[in-house]
């Protein structure tokens, strides 16, 4: 179907965790519109992830780094109890590669963001995150700044939802808004 574009999808009502699904003991809720992260008694992993499965499509969100902020962006995963099976988005304090790609319990990082292009992360304000998955290709945006782009066959195989993750040690606290999916299929 020719000039039929995609529909875009709000993956976050602003209400309540409806489409979601909790995996841990992390504090996840939403208060005044916005969901937010942060660690709970065992400051474990934690992670919030959509009850449907997504392939192809581009996730745009907004995110606000409160005291640790380590946190993340899973495409085409799964998890088992606190056990993650994907690719994660990074999401994490000056230094620490936000828009990099880590697969966890596999290859670790994949790819690290230019040092330079860390500068985009406005840490302790609202940020705007875009990542394309299509295929073998990922690629990031942190605030209009292309972070990375990867291929790579074996992300390319994955199936799986998309999850928001909150990393364990404690004293870690995200905000997130305007989650939005455009499919690409």
């Amino acid at each position: 179907m020719i000039g039929v574009k995609a529909q875009t999808k709000a993956l976050f009502n602003g209400e309540n965790l409806d489409g979601w699904k909790i995996y841990g003991t992390e504090k996840w809720y939403v208060e005044d519109g916005l969901l937010i992260c942060e660690s709970g008694p065992d400051a474990g992993y934690g992670y919030l992830a959509t009850d449907e499965h997504y392939k192809n499509f581009i996730v745009e969100l907004d995110f606000k780094q409160k005291a640790d902020g380590n946190s993340g962006v899973f495409i085409r995963s799964s998890v088992e109890g606190t056990t993650v099976s994907g690719w994660q988005v990074e999401v994490a304090p000056p230094g620490y590669y936000t828009g990099g790609v880590y697969e966890s319990y596999g290859r670790h990082w994949l790819i690290k963001p230019e040092e330079e292009k860390d500068k985009a992360l406005k840490f302790g304000d609202w940020n705007h995150m875009k990542i394309k998955v299509d295929g073998d290709n990922i690629t990031s945006w942190l605030n209009g700044t292309e972070m990375i782009a990867l291929k790579d066959e074996i992300i390319g195989k994955g199936e799986g939802a998309i999850l928001l993750q909150i990393h364990d040690g404690g004293g870690i606290k995200v905000k997130w808004k305007n989650i939005m999916l455009t499919p690409l299929d």
